[in-house]
């Protein structure tokens, strides 16, 4: 990920509000790169402990079109949905409903060809971590929404995976894997007999009072009444709306849409989380969260990288291949920006760092570009 400077951490980290000044500056700077890659629309938002301190959107919902984006627009998040699965997970173990160590054999004793497979000792740790021996390999059929026919669809998603052959044991290898996170989404349906939708807007969501988050493309079909996706070539999609995703079975791993008051409500707990500060779970879950295992970078839906400055960062990125996000939380310094974009093409993953650069400037020396963040090795859910 594009690397934190510490002068530029210490300063933000102790920053007031910011003026409206000072957010004018930044959106003319958002606007500024912007219009120098030809994105269609980029927002951003600077979070602490009490959720979004600035939210700043440039450009139109639709290239082409003279529609402005606007701060209460609902983004696709991708696959920085994980970190909610993985969130959601965390509920469960303390609700007693699981364990860490509780595998698909203990969950589906009874399910189809697992008990011949590896895969029936896989954790719901290693299926959180990608250390489950599992591919990012397309196991599910297109359907419309419907909850219960969701949990069934990952069910044959199950029985899918427990037919693959030749899988690594599970925890000795380490592959960044979709199916996975859909395989532990299909754990937590099986515990509480509800879908994965049902308990994230229930367990998650209201708690968190995240009022404008849901699954699949954003806006009504046909209208542009919220950012519209974008090809690789920077073209609008023909269609836009709540099917114009990667499939519904795939959510735990990539399909949530939050506006970014709402994504920074979540970011926020957890920021507060490990400090004892949370809504949703203890401080030592928070913790256990953000923890990579089995000598990988890599925690529960996030990256973690140590800095020499001795605070760690936690991180990842999403993309469906039509919208692209990130997110840096530095939970030493109580502070995390955001960025999204309703384009997931090379200019847009490549800029992202430009746009942490702009939220940043304000209070201290840019950071320097780089590579976007931990997430998806590359565009998409396939």
């Amino acid at each position: 990920m594009p690397m934190l400077r510490r002068t530029f951490i210490a300063s933000m980290a102790t920053m007031p509000l910011m003026s409206r000044g000072a957010a004018a500056d930044v959106e003319a700077e958002l606007e500024r790169i912007r219009t120098k890659h030809k994105l269609p629309a980029l927002g951003g938002a600077f979070v602490t402990l009490d959720g979004a301190q600035l939210t700043v959107v440039s450009g139109t919902r639709k290239a082409g079109t003279q529609v402005a984006a606007t701060k209460d627009d609902l983004w696709h998040l991708g696959s920085d949905t994980k970190a909610m699965t993985s969130t959601l997970a965390g509920v469960a173990v303390e609700a007693g409903k699981l364990r860490w160590d509780s595998t698909l054999g203990d969950v589906f004793p009874k399910a189809k060809g697992l008990k011949e497979s590896s895969l029936a000792s896989a954790t719901l740790t290693q299926l959180l971590t990608h250390w489950s021996g599992l591919p990012a390999k397309s196991l599910w059929k297109v359907t419309p929404f419907n909850a219960r026919a969701l949990i069934k669809e990952r069910a044959d998603v199950l029985e899918a995976a427990a037919d693959l052959k030749g899988l690594p044991e599970p925890g000795s290898v380490h592959l960044y894997s979709n199916l996975g996170y859909v395989l532990a989404g299909h754990m937590l349906e099986e515990v509480y007999n509800q879908s994965w939708e049902e308990l994230m807007k229930a367990l998650i969501f209201k708690p968190l009072g995240m009022t404008l988050s849901g699954f699949g493309g954003t806006g009504t079909p046909g209208k542009v009444d919220q950012p519209w996706p974008h090809m690789a070539d920077g073209t609008p999609t023909p269609q836009n709306g709540p099917s114009i995703d990667n499939p519904p079975a795939i959510g735990p791993a990539g399909t949530v849409h939050a506006s970014l008051a709402d994504w920074a409500r979540f970011i926020a707990e957890h920021l507060a989380g490990p400090a004892g500060k949370g809504k949703l779970l203890k401080a030592e879950t928070y913790r256990h969260l953000h923890t990579p295992v089995l000598g990988s970078d890599y925690a529960f839906g996030w990256k973690a990288l140590d800095q020499s400055w001795g605070g760690k960062v936690i991180a990842h990125n999403g993309s469906n291949t039509m919208w692209y996000s990130e997110m840096a939380v530095v939970p030493d310094w109580d502070l995390a920006i955001v960025v999204t974009c309703n384009d997931a093409n090379a200019r847009s993953r490549t800029q992202v760092g430009e746009v942490l650069g702009a939220l940043a400037q304000r209070f201290g020396k840019p950071q320097e570009a780089s590579r976007p963040v931990s997430g998806d090795p590359a565009p998409g859910a396939k």
